[in-house]
């Protein structure tokens, strides 16, 4: 039965069930959206909030009875204090039951004690540092872990004889998260790290970086940074420097090569490995049908791993809210959470009951053309990956 359906029934029974008693209609469902809609990251914003509508719009804005509204806020970027506001007036002001979004770690950072206070669930769909589901025990994520989508990458580098790699990540917690754990995972197989560096967050050179890396000659370069302007300058500098034709590997998470800017890169993404748990062109029929879905509603933008994190939050809380009756309340909504499961568009996925992170599928992908078009083709999988930050 498809959610449509299923939860039209569902909302049927309670509105009999009200006509019956002459109870009042429930109260609306608010969820507090906070993404960035302006600066340099809208484009997080602007595929959460395609991901979210899109699910609205194929399952309906009614789950348990209850009216589902969304309350956008913008935080502009890597604004901690900007991020705790919205959130602060969307708790106050809007009184709303769930908060979601918080596609960077600095900011989920800075409302996970608001969602401890408030009492309200805080459902992460982006902001990929290990530890920020321990920052508050009402947080549930549903996008992924930077040590996640890194630890196949080294586990593959090593399958495939490389021994030497350079690190070069971004200077905040998913970058020192990402380096930590391919060093772990790449070293206790007996690899080594030739050389380290961290970029900065905002407007960084990245030449004088690949210009020393190039100078070195490891074998591979192991690459992350924020997905967007940055992964464009980086493929382009790995190209325009000379590591490609010197026989440097470029291994990365897929934030490089995120479909939101591979068409930017253009050929200077051709080759690239990297290992992530999402592809648009991820081979099942759940994915084929997201990605029609997503087209015809948006055709001027590609679907992402951002807008699928999206659409993946707005059905776990509709599984939650069918699963508690409404009550949307941190304590019956975490509750409900905890092992869930479901086939998504990037495959089969639960929220593990210890940590409430996502387990998946992680997919070592090679950049291609495909009828003319950039894609992150897959060719080798490991399921059901936790998180090994937290293990």
């Amino acid at each position: 039965m498809t959610f449509s359906k299923k939860f039209g029934v569902f909302t049927l029974a309670l509105g009999a069930m009200a006509l019956a008693t002459g109870a009042q209609a429930a109260e609306d469902l608010k969820i507090g959206v906070v993404v960035p809609m302006s600066g340099p990251f809208a484009a997080h914003g602007k595929q959460i909030t395609n991901g979210l509508n899109l699910f609205l719009a194929q399952n309906g804005d009614t789950v348990a009875g209850r009216k589902v509204k969304l309350i956008i806020k913008d935080d502009t970027g890597v604004e901690p204090a900007v991020a705790k506001r919205q959130a602060q007036e969307l708790l106050i002001k809007d009184k709303v039951d769930i908060l979601a979004g918080f596609t960077l770690t600095p900011n989920a950072f800075s409302v996970a004690p608001l969602a401890t206070e408030a009492k309200v669930p805080m459902v992460v769909l982006n902001a990929a540092t290990s530890s920020i589901t321990e920052k508050s025990p009402n947080i549930v994520r549903v996008s992924m872990t930077l040590p996640q989508d890194t630890a196949p990458m080294a586990q593959w580098a090593h399958q495939q004889g490389i021994k030497e790699v350079y690190t070069l990540v971004a200077d905040y917690g998913p970058g020192h998260d990402a380096e930590k754990q391919f060093k772990k995972t790449f070293t206790e197989l007996g690899g080594k790290i030739v050389g380290e560096v961290r970029t900065p967050v905002k407007n960084p050179d990245f030449a004088p970086y690949l210009q020393r890396i190039k100078d070195l000659k490891p074998q591979a370069v192991f690459l992350f940074v924020p997905n967007g302007e940055q992964g464009v300058a980086l493929a382009k500098g790995y190209k325009e420097r000379g590591l490609e034709a010197a026989g440097i590997k470029a291994l990365a998470t897929g934030d490089v090569t995120d479909e939101d800017v591979i068409d930017a890169m253009g050929d200077a993404a051709l080759g690239m490995i990297t290992s992530f748990h999402y592809s648009a062109v991820h081979d099942s029929p759940e994915n084929k049908a997201f990605t029609e879905a997503y087209a015809k509603a948006y055709p001027n933008a590609r679907p992402n791993f951002v807008s699928v994190a999206a659409y993946d939050g707005m059905h776990l809380i509709y599984m939650a809210l069918e699963k508690t009756k409404g009550d949307a309340s941190a304590e019956a909504f975490m509750a409900a959470v905890k092992g869930m499961k479901w086939m998504s568009p990037r495959g089969p996925v639960e929220i593990d009951p210890q940590t409430r992170d996502i387990i998946q599928n992680v997919y070592i992908r090679k950049v291609e053309r495909v009828d003319g078009v950039l894609q992150n083709v897959e060719f080798d999988k490991i399921e059901a990956v936790k998180d090994p930050g937290k293990q």
